[in-house]
């Protein structure tokens, strides 16, 4: 499937628009902002430029093309399948997940009931984020997280800010945990068994169950879930050896998260932060931290250069390429 295939999902005035562009910018966009009555943003690699209504790329505002309230309406229409009833949680949530794993972030108009968000209304902006496959992506980290005693991976914990590629990273470590793909000469045992439980239907991508990315032969997702359930559920129905669940944050994660432990099930999660640091301010994250359930931290950072990646410890020690703990490396405290 041509990587370019999501350009279908905007209204014909803006997918004229993107037809436009150069392929290789097409192929490294992560976020197409629709705001009605503002121009259209693309941002890819850490840029963001708007689209002239002449299809090229630019950065003096009023220069770019400005959706209308049809093409508001017409994504819209498009995005909840021709029924916004039916998708009155996930308006309540203010995102909607669809087929290959695309989340729309959505504002407007919040409609309050008992002083809770019960829907939206007028929605007006919309925020495309887009879903890839990047298989290999992992290739270079899976080894900094096996447990050869335990022929198994480590409790990792993956921090990065948003659109740091968290959930890309996490969706191909399942793969190459499921199928046994190590990357390590001396790591000679099997896949695992591994659950993915996908709150926001990013991670595997699924429809109506079955994943639209390739997570792996041995890989169970529980789609739609929230984590903290979803994680239980696994524990009790699924028995998986490795549990990867993405941001984690609430008090009911890291309970989840101890009763895995707890039932021999290896985690890998996410949490967003640009350092340790950022996580350790986070009460219920510190907790976990500081008792050392974490045997293993990455920390992907992005930047002109490419992607940085640095791994430390269960004590938070920064670690050598070849796997050792620096002097003078680490966080505690």
């Amino acid at each position: 499937m041509k990587s370019t295939t999501w350009v279908s999902i905007f209204p014909s005035s803006i997918q004229e628009l993107l037809s436009k562009l150069p392929e290789p910018i097409l192929d490294r966009i992560e976020e197409v902002r629709v705001r009605q009555e503002r121009p259209l943003e693309l941002n890819y690699a850490g840029q963001f430029h708007y689209v002239s209504r002449r299809g090229v790329l630019t950065d003096v505002p009023h220069e770019g093309y400005r959706p209308t309230r049809e093409d508001g309406n017409r994504l819209l229409d498009f995005i909840t399948n021709h029924s916004l009833y039916t998708m009155e949680e996930e308006l309540r949530k203010g995102y909607i997940t669809i087929q290959g794993g695309h989340r729309i972030g959505l504002a407007g108009r919040a409609v309050l009931t008992k002083g809770h968000v019960d829907h939206l209304r007028d929605i007006t902006s919309f925020n495309i984020r887009i879903a890839r496959e990047m298989q290999g992506v992992g290739d270079s980290i899976i080894p900094y997280l096996l447990d050869f005693r335990h022929q198994t991976v480590n409790h990792t914990l993956i921090v990065s800010p948003p659109q740091h590629g968290k959930t890309t990273l996490i969706r191909d470590l399942a793969r190459l945990m499921s199928t046994g793909q190590w990357r390590h000469p001396e790591a000679k045992w099997k896949g695992l068994k591994v659950g993915v439980v996908d709150e926001r239907s990013e991670i595997a991508g699924c429809m109506k169950g079955v994943p639209s990315f390739d997570v792996g032969p041995r890989t169970d997702v529980l789609d739609g879930c929230p984590k903290a359930e979803g994680m239980m559920m696994m524990i009790r129905s699924m028995s998986p050896d490795v549990m990867l669940v993405d941001e984690i944050g609430r008090p009911e994660d890291a309970e989840a998260i101890r009763e895995a432990l707890h039932a021999g099930i290896r985690v890998i999660a996410t949490a967003h932060g640009g350092e340790l640091e950022d996580v350790l301010r986070r009460p219920v994250l510190n907790k976990l931290m500081s008792d050392e359930l974490f045997q293993s931290y990455v920390v992907l950072r992005r930047s002109g250069r490419g992607m940085s990646r640095r791994f430390y410890d269960a004590r938070r020690r920064l670690l050598h390429p070849d796997g050792l703990a620096m002097k003078g490396g680490g966080m505690d405290g």
